[in-house]
């Protein structure tokens, strides 16, 4: 049992972040250095050593391994100098922007991985917007200074410009690449080599004088390039942003590292100051205008993820859920708000990626996963006590491209409708059905989802499924008083939802138009 004072201290110790950036600018390689540091794991696979047989901690689906890309969220928990530190490590690829969109809900700040060859990239830019939509802390790591990139200065303009926060660079690269020396490390005011067996001493830290100039009998191999970065640094703080502990807590000033978390440069150092001014749990808004906070002892949480068959022995469903307030203890009884619903919380897990353990109790600020037969939904909130909490809704991407899609095999129709409704509820493809037939059709924001979905379905379920593209559609839900079922045609097929609402599915702008113009009383909208 936690009293009042030790939940204080508790939710005080968590730091809940997700991991961000484009497509291969190292995300799940940084999240696993930092496992490494919290003694998670041992060491660390790499996404690209397929024929070795390792692979990153988060990405455990088959379809991940295979490619080596990330296209779940992953949940893993440490601890690291008495820090409770849930990290979420979010999928780059763009067609699962949905899934990353959600997760983003669910954390306290966000750090950004940048590939300093490459600069700010177009997922950089979207995932940016949700972080400053919420007003959350942003951390930037510019990655893979081992190899050669841009010029640092370049990079920090190019992220103030572009992404319109201001920018404190925490430590400055002396050289990139094969020049790469070490990080003049300006907050804690002292070198930290890139290899250590150069200097001296072979020490990794050499600590630094109010002049800049470096304390000790140590020798750098190339002092005239640190001379000119020692130069860079000094106008930095000049010229520069001040720092400020608050603008970082409000997402206005982004704290920018530079490092290699291939070769594990600047990970720890990034680490330890990330703690010390990364947020402790927030409050929590919900519907009916209530602030909760999360020393508050009645405890709330929202649910933001669901995933099916994390164990494959198992065929569970997981739903991941964001403690908001309170603390939760195994067999709590609690309320689902969406239907009022009584429930006890007998069966509840924490991760390591695929890996779990029973959790007996966790406060706010920590993911859970619930195992789950059916009752949840994503944007779920549940609750104990006696006043109703709803948390406001996650956000929602209406679908892009279509299929239809049904089963190779007549004789496996059981496993068919079993894996495709599993799949629906975790929300990455939204399900549809003919509105006069039971024809099936899914929908996506991206092409790479149905390749996922259509792998999963073999591998997890045991359905070989044929695919048939309709193209990219304009998705349209139309009140059910309003519908007459006349209005269906080629151009726009009339479907229904996975709930049964009527929607029309346009070929295009100029379909939906025409539509407007010859029904201009009926409303359409693209969520419902």
């Amino acid at each position: 049992m936690i009293n009042e004072k030790q939940l204080k201290r508790e939710v005080s110790r968590r730091r809940t972040f997700a991991i961000i950036s484009h497509p291969d600018a190292g995300k799940t390689t940084i999240t696993e250095q930092l496992l490494m540091f919290g003694g998670a794991i041992r060491q660390a696979g790499t996404v690209k050593a397929k024929k070795s047989g390792k692979f990153a901690k988060s990405d455990w689906m088959e379809i991940e391994k295979q490619r080596g890309i990330s296209v779940t969220s992953s949940v893993m928990q440490f601890e690291y100098q008495d820090k409770r530190i849930n990290i979420l490590d979010t999928p780059g690829h763009e067609d699962f922007s949905e899934d990353t969109y959600r997760t983003l809900m669910a954390v306290d700040a966000a750090v950004m991985v940048v590939d300093s060859a490459k600069g700010i990239e177009e997922q950089t830019k979207k995932l940016f917007k949700v972080c400053r939509m919420r007003g959350i802390p942003i951390f930037t790591f510019m990655n893979k200074l081992d190899r050669d990139g841009r010029e640092p200065l370049e990079l920090i303009e190019e992220l103030e410009e572009v992404l319109e926060i201001d920018a404190y660079p925490m430590n400055w690269p002396i050289g990139s690449g094969k020049t790469l020396l070490g990080l003049y490390d300006l907050y804690h005011n002292r070198i930290e080599a890139f290899r250590p067996e150069e200097l001296n001493n072979g020490e990794r830290f050499i600590f630094l004088n109010e002049e800049g100039e470096i304390k000790g009998e140590h020798a750098l191999k190339n002092e005239s390039m640190y001379d000119q970065v020692l130069e860079e640094a000094l106008l930095l703080k000049e010229a520069g942003n001040d720092f400020s502990r608050e603008a970082i807590s409000q997402g206005k000033l982004t704290p920018v590292f530079f490092g290699s978390a291939l070769t594990n440069f600047g990970v720890q150092t990034f680490l330890e100051t990330f703690l010390e001014f990364a947020p402790e749990p927030g409050k929590q808004e919900t519907e009916e205008e209530q602030i909760v906070e999360p020393e508050d002892t009645d405890f709330t949480g929202f649910v933001f993820k669901i995933q099916a068959n994390m164990d494959p022995k198992h065929r569970d469903r997981i739903a991941f859920l964001r403690i908001c307030s309170g603390k939760f203890e195994r067999g709590i009884d609690v309320t689902l708000s969406r239907e009022d619903k009584k429930m006890r919380l007998s069966n509840s897990t924490q991760f390591m990626a695929e890996s779990r353990e029973t959790v007996s109790e966790a406060v706010a600020g920590d993911i859970i996963g619930l195992y789950d037969t059916g009752n949840f939904q994503i944007g779920d909130t549940i609750y104990s006590g006696k006043n109703k909490v709803t948390f406001k809704e996650l956000p929602q991407f209406t679908p892009e491209l279509f299929v239809k899609v049904e089963p190779k095999n007549v004789m496996k129709q059981k496993s068919f409708h079993k894996g495709i409704n599993q799949l629906v509820q975790e929300g990455a493809i939204q399900l549809y059905k003919a509105f006069h037939t039971e024809t099936y059709i899914i929908g996506a924001v991206g092409q790479l989802q149905f390749e996922v979905f259509q792998h999963r379905m073999k591998n997890e379920y045991n359905s070989e499924v044929v695919m048939t593209s309709i193209g990219s559609r304009i998705a349209r839900w139309i009140d059910r008083d309003q519908l007459d079922e006349n209005m269906g045609s080629s151009r726009n097929m009339l479907v229904r939802d996975r709930f049964d609402n009527p929607l029309f599915l346009f070929e295009n702008e100029f379909a939906m138009r025409w539509f407007s113009d010859k029904y201009p009383d009926v409303t359409l909208t693209s969520l419902l």
